[in-house]
C-alpha cells in the first residue's frame, strides 16, 4: 500500500533535527560594539544627503538589519535594496514585501550587483523619492547626494560600482571583497550618474549594537557579516547543514528520494513521483545521501578535498602520529561553497516568513 504524500512528509521529517541547539553561544562576543563611531559619522554627514539607500542581503530580508539606520537616519527618504538576489530563494517575494511594508518599508528593490540585475531601477526610484520630499536647505542644490548604508558585506560598494557601470560607463570607484570590513570610513562623494547629477557616499558596515537573537546572529554570520573564526567555522557549518536540510524537507511538501537517512522512509519515497531531486550539497560533494550529522559531512568533504592533518595521540606505548580529516578546512570550504551560490538559492528567513505578519 502506498502512503499518502502527507504521511511521507511526516515520516521523513521525523528523522531530522527540527531545532538547532543554541546553548552556550554568546552573540555579544561576535558583534563587539565598536561600530557606533561609524554611525555618528553618518549622522554628521546627514545634512549633505538627500536620500538614504540601505543595502541588505536578500537571503535575510527580515533579519539582521540595523534598526538604528531607520531611527537615526529616518528623517531622509529611504530606499531598501535587497542585494544578492541570485543567491536567495525568492519564491515568497510577495510575502517578503508584505512583511517589510508592515515595518514601514514601502520602497524595496531586489538586485544582483554582480550582473547589474535591476540596478537600473535604483536611480529612478531615488529621483522619485527625493522629488516627492522636502529637501530643506538642500533645495537650491542641483545635484543629488545619496548615502549608502548597511551591515557589513552586503554589497554596498558593489552597488556603487554597478551604478557607475550602468550610468557613467566607468569602472570601480570603491574596493569590494568577500569579507566584512573592506570599507572602513565614510568616503568622499562618488559620482554615479550624469542626468540627474547624482553622487553617493559609501559608508562602513555597521551592525546593530544588540542582535535580536543568537539565531539571527548565525544567519548574519552565514552571510559573511563577520569573520568566521569569531563564530567558529565548524559551528557555522553545522547551522548551514541544518538550514539546507530543513529547507528542503520542510520548505516543500515532498522531500527528495535520496535525501532522508531512514532506509525505510527512503524505500517509500523512491516510489513517489515527485521524490527525484537530490540536495545540492549532496551532488556537489558526491555524498551517498543527505545527512544531518555535520561531523560525517565534514569528514567526507575533507577526504574528497584531500584536506588532512597529522595529530599526535598518546597511547600506552608512547606518542603515535595519526592522519585525521582537517575538519576546520572542510568547514571553511563548505561555507565558501554556500556563499558562492553553488549549494542552491536559500531563504534563511523562511522561519520568519512562515509566521504571522506583524500587526
Amino acid at each position: 500500500m502506498r502512503l499518502a504524500p502527507r504521511a511521507l512528509c511526516r515520516a521523513a521529517r521525523a528523522a531530522w533535527r527540527e531545532n538547532f541547539s543554541l546553548d552556550g553561544r554568546d552573540v555579544a562576543r561576535w558583534f563587539p560594539g565598536h561600530m557606533a563611531k561609524g554611525l555618528k559619522k553618518m549622522q554628521s554627514s546627514l545634512k549633505l544627503v538627500d536620500c538614504v539607500v540601505e543595502v541588505h542581503d536578500a537571503r535575510i530580508p527580515l533579519s539582521g538589519r540595523n534598526p538604528l539606520f531607520q531611527e537615526t537616519l529616518g528623517i531622509k527618504p529611504h530606499l531598501l535594496v535587497l542585494n544578492k538576489m541570485d543567491l536567495a530563494d525568492l519564491s515568497q517575494r510577495q510575502k517578503i514585501i508584505q512583511h517589510l511594508g508592515k515595518k514601514g518599508l514601502k520602497n524595496v528593490i531586489f538586485t544582483n550587483c554582480i550582473k547589474d540585475e535591476n540596478v537600473k531601477q535604483v536611480i529612478p526610484a531615488v529621483t522619485e523619492l527625493v522629488g516627492s520630499s522636502c529637501r530643506y536647505h538642500r533645495g537650491e542644490n542641483v545635484e543629488l547626494c545619496i548615502m549608502v548604508v548597511g551591515v557589513p558585506n552586503v554589497g554596498k560598494s558593489s552597488l556603487i560600482n554597478a551604478l557607475r557601470r550602468q550610468h557613467l560607463r566607468k569602472g570601480k570607484a570603491t574596493r569590494v571583497g568577500g569579507e566584512p570590513g573592506i570599507t572602513r570610513a565614510v568616503m568622499s562623494r562618488i559620482q554615479v550618474c550624469e542626468r540627474p547629477l547624482m553622487f553617493l557616499l559609501d559608508t562602513p558596515g555597521v551592525l546593530a549594537p544588540r542582535i535580536e537573537s543568537v539565531e539571527t546572529g548565525l544567519k548574519l554570520a552565514l552571510c559573511g557579516t563577520v569573520l568566521d573564526h569569531l563564530v567558529g567555522a565548524e559551528s557555522l557549518a553545522d547551522y548551514l547543514l541544518y538550514t539546507l536540510n530543513r529547507q528542503r524537507l520542510f520548505g516543500s511538501c515532498i522531500p527528495a528520494a535520496d535525501t532522508v537517512p531512514s532506509s525505510a522512509v527512503l524505500g517509500l519515497l523512491r516510489g513517489h513521483p515527485r521524490a527525484v531531486r537530490p540536495f545540492r550539497y549532496v551532488q556537489h560533494y558526491g555524498l551517498d545521501g543527505a545527512c544531518d550529522d555535520v561531523v560525517s559531512v565534514l569528514k567526507h568533504v575533507a577526504v574528497r578535498l584531500g584536506k588532512t592533518q597529522k595529530v599526535k595521540v598518546l597511547t600506552g606505548t608512547g606518542d603515535v602520529t595519526v592522519v585525521q580529516p582537517d575538519y576546520p578546512a572542510a568547514a571553511h570550504d563548505f561555507l565558501r561553497t554556500f556563499r558562492r551560490g553553488l549549494l542552491g538559492a536559500v531563504m534563511l528567513d523562511r522561519d520568519v516568513l512562515q509566521g504571522p505578519l506583524d500587526p
